[in-house]
């Protein structure tokens, strides 16, 4: 019999503080998340900062040229499409 009593309290003890503390332990893990994203994303603006070369007001570059597509015209035109039951 005691010890159930001390597993309720326990129970109940651990169920109170999770109540009273969790939402300061959430603020502290989203602060955290916060602040290890935003130091990625500061890292990667200044990877891209780097790499990019001073332009010209106006000037236009295209960093990736498209790849042509070959087809052929004698098949037709292909369409996608999704079959219902």
């Amino acid at each position: 019999m005691k010890f159930l009593l001390i597993i309720l309290l326990i129970y109940f003890g651990v169920k109170i503080l999770a109540r009273l503390l969790g939402p300061f332990m959430l603020k502290y893990l989203s602060k955290k998340a916060t602040e290890r994203f935003g130091g990625q994303f500061r890292d990667f603006q200044n990877q891209k900062q780097q790499r990019q070369k001073p332009q010209n007001e106006g000037e236009i570059t295209i960093d990736k040229m498209p790849k042509n597509k070959s087809s052929n015209n004698s098949v037709g035109e292909y369409v996608d499409y999704e079959e219902l039951d």
